[in-house]
């Protein structure tokens, strides 16, 4: 175990030589200006945006402000995931490939522990960056248009594990898949999420059975797609009325109270994933 925090580090720096951070700070600045700027327009125009005459039905600041935060949520989702892929795509078929694993997988080191400690590294540096991200979209927020969510850490610890989740599943994939087909395979998997959920907010809304079970199917399958959709009904947990239902509805996949057993699941998903990666790598020559 004294191996994980040198490896960890190993990690880090190679993150930093093939520049995946300057990448990703790229895309989080053209998203936060370009959040900002779309926030103050929003809010100084907010009656039109929710339309007159239904000022008595719905709060049309909070209407505003959980939607386009929601969209951040969205955004930070997807910003995470581009770097838990980038830190994660080529930990074990890439690296093997480069000639990179041998001097690592020795004894004492092992396979095992490898994997650990470049899941841990990615986990939290994905962790701390969507933290970072949440709080600044949600200051963003509150200094254009006066508006805070109802929960403040909830939300933004569900999208921070679900990004964890995000980087486990292409840890796996990098057992078996180049760095290039592993990548557009998790991205693909977290479309799906996407979709899935959503399409069981919309079997909700028409009340069919199937596409409410399609869903739920896809969300304990998937339940970096739980976390985000409970993060997303966490942010307007005191909202009542029609505008509760509006913003239920939510973007890119809608809003839903998980299960008690959410995390539960999450970390015994996790678990299994990494069995499956511990497995495929030690059946792996180098």
């Amino acid at each position: 175990m004294r191996a994980i925090p040198v490896i960890v580090g190993y990690a880090l720096r190679e993150s930093l030589r093939r520049r995946v951070f300057v990448v990703v700070l790229v895309l989080t600045v053209l998203f936060l200006g370009l959040y900002g700027w779309g926030t103050a327009e929003a809010f100084e125009d907010v009656d039109e945006f929710v339309g007159e005459g239904t000022d008595l039905f719905v709060d049309a600041q909070e209407l505003a402000g959980a939607t386009l935060f929601g969209l951040a949520m969205f955004a930070t989702l997807f910003l995470g995931t581009v770097l838990a892929v980038f830190l994660t795509l080529g930990v074990v078929r890439g690296d093997a490939e480069r000639g990179l694993l041998q001097p690592l997988v020795v004894r004492p080191v092992g396979r095992s522990t490898l994997l650990l400690a470049r899941f841990l590294a990615a986990a939290t540096v994905c962790a701390a960056y969507v933290l970072a991200v949440y709080g600044a979209s949600m200051v963003i927020t509150r200094a254009t248009g006066g508006w805070w969510p109802d929960r403040f850490l909830a939300p933004g610890l569900g999208l921070a594990a679900g990004v964890a989740v995000i980087a486990a599943l292409s840890l796996l994939g990098s057992v078996f898949l180049t760095s290039t087909a592993n990548g557009i395979a998790v991205f693909m998997i977290v479309g799906a999420g996407l979709v899935g959920g959503l399409l069981g907010q919309v079997g909700e809304a028409l009340q069919s059975s199937t596409l409410e079970s399609v869903g739920t199917y896809m969300s304990w399958a998937l339940p970096f797609e739980a976390l985000y959709q409970d993060g997303l009904s966490a942010i307007t947990a005191d909202t009542e009325g029609l505008t509760k239902v509006i913003v239920e509805l939510g973007p890119f996949g809608g809003a839903q109270d998980a299960s008690p057993l959410l995390w539960l699941w999450a970390a015994g998903y996790v678990s299994l994933l990494a069995l499956a990666a511990g497995a495929g790598f030690a059946r792996r020559d180098l």
